[in-house]
């Protein structure tokens, strides 16, 4: 399986489109924090707009077909870059969107607001892998990749079903929001200037295959040098070609790995704590609660009594454990790397 199915099925990501924005110049949009666990989204469909740096750079010029992520979750500001008092907008209540407008009469910003909810704690690590900004642009007919044209297909989709109340319209659009994550995320990863994080480690041709290989087998004992020969590199240029674009070690990411596996499987199932240790790599369970404490904060056994149980299904795939299991390849002690 590729990486980015795998992240999706250890951890859940739910789409919501909230707002529809119809606005003429002068205009103004402040918005965020939103939820701890939420991940922001617009989508610029015809017109454009200003987005003002929190930290005082540059501000961002984004234009129709373009979409913007906010994975650090901040207060925002958007505007039309007039600098005149915005006029006053009006929410009215569609069937299955809520619509913003204003009696501006320039060129208008045709605008859809959402976010991406993802199940705790994984918003914090997904966040932790992506830059605070994220922009993607589908970019015009004919001048377009295959994703970026998959992209903008839906992003049109969406626009028709926030325009008609059609019957499952809320549905359609969450739905589509939800895609709409995995493709921003596939199209980032495919752009030359991808930001640091696993994205630019997952589109690096040569270091994409050892991404592949933490993801869908993370209880492996894996070793440098097998990583590196999986890339095509050396062990030294691995890990320096991992630490600047990932800004840390592959030891980090599969620690990561195993521990969104661990907590889904602690929320989901009854199996001992050695048990989930043993399954996701490591012989040792002291190493393994060691390793779970220091990136949850909390033991394992504090992690499972603090869920409910909501009979939803967070791994889809569980952790395969069978009765007769002997003891797998996994390392005695934290990290999870033998060198």
């Amino acid at each position: 399986m590729d990486w980015l199915s795998r992240l999706f099925e250890m951890m859940l990501v739910r789409g919501r489109l909230d707002l529809r924005c119809y606005y003429g110049a002068p205009w103004r949009i402040d918005q965020g924090p939103g939820k701890a666990n939420e991940i922001p989204y617009h989508a610029v469909l015809a017109g454009s707009a200003i987005l003002d740096d929190s930290a005082g750079g540059r501000p961002l010029k984004l234009k129709a077909g373009d979409i913007l992520l906010l994975p650090g979750n901040p207060r925002h500001v958007m505007h039309d870059g007039s600098g005149a008092a915005p006029l006053a907008a009006h929410n009215r209540a569609a069937l299955n969107l809520k619509i913003s407008e204003n009696l501006g009469s320039d060129e208008r910003l045709d605008l859809l607001c959402g976010h991406f909810a993802i199940t705790p704690p994984h918003d914090r690590l997904l966040r932790s892998y992506l830059p605070p900004r994220l922009v993607v642009h589908a970019g015009a007919a004919g001048e377009q990749t295959e994703t970026a044209a998959q992209l903008a297909g839906l992003v049109t989709l969406m626009r028709k079903e926030s325009t008609d109340d059609h019957l499952g319209g809320r549905a359609m659009l969450n739905a589509l929001s939800t895609a709409m994550f995995a493709l921003v995320l596939r199209l980032a990863s495919e752009t030359e200037d991808t930001p640091r994080g696993l994205l630019a480690v997952a589109g690096h041709p040569r270091l994409a295959p050892a991404v592949a290989a933490l993801f869908n087998e993370p209880a492996r004992a894996w070793s440098l040098p097998e990583l590196a020969q999986l890339s095509g590199m050396s062990r030294a240029t691995l890990a320096r070609q991992f630490q600047e674009k990932l800004g840390r070690s592959p030891s980090d990411l599969l620690t990561d790995i195993r521990m969104t596996m661990a907590a889904n499987e602690l929320r989901r199932s009854s199996l001992s704590t050695g048990t989930v240790a043993e399954a996701v790599g490591y012989q040792s369970e002291a190493a393994f609660q060691r390793a779970f404490k220091s990136r949850m904060g909390i033991t394992p056994a504090q992690w499972r009594k603090t869920q409910e149980t909501s009979g939803r299904e967070v791994f889809a795939r569980p952790v395969a454990v069978a009765a007769d299991a002997k003891p797998a390849e996994t390392l005695e002690a934290d990290p999870p790397f033998t060198r």
